[in-house]
């Protein structure tokens, strides 16, 4: 049985951190890109970041550059993300995601994923 389940989430005051973790059973995980995505409330989902499965390579989304760090751990099946320097407009609903695509870009653009968590709830507010 596949599991992808996030945790880490919560509420922020604005400039502050958090890290997501997001831990994988079911799938042989080294094989696999993940992936970070996101959702505000009325806005569509985006790819915020992608890490690839063996060499590190990663892609971030323009509005998280510099602020976010994607990292994995293949020993303990959790991929992370790392947010510094938060903003309100990073509010979101964040999932993590697994799959096999062509580029680690191409799995964040077209915010492809063959496994899927629940999410994370993130508020960032005074």
């Amino acid at each position: 049985q596949v599991q992808l389940v996030e945790s880490g989430g919560g509420l922020v005051q604005p400039g502050g951190s958090l890290r997501l973790s997001c831990a994988a059973s079911g799938f042989t995980f080294d094989y696999y890109t993940l992936g970070w995505f996101r959702q505000a409330p009325g806005k569509e989902r985006e790819g915020v970041s992608c890490i690839s499965s063996s060499d590190g390579y990663t892609y971030y989304a323009d509005s998280v550059k510099g602020r976010f760090t994607i990292s994995r751990d293949n020993a303990k099946n959790t991929v992370y993300l790392q947010m510094n320097s938060l903003k309100p407009e990073d509010t979101a609903v964040y999932y993590c995601a697994a799959d096999l695509p062509p580029t680690v870009q191409d799995m964040c653009l077209t915010q492809r994923g063959e496994y899927w968590g629940q999410g994370t709830q993130v508020t960032v507010s005074s």
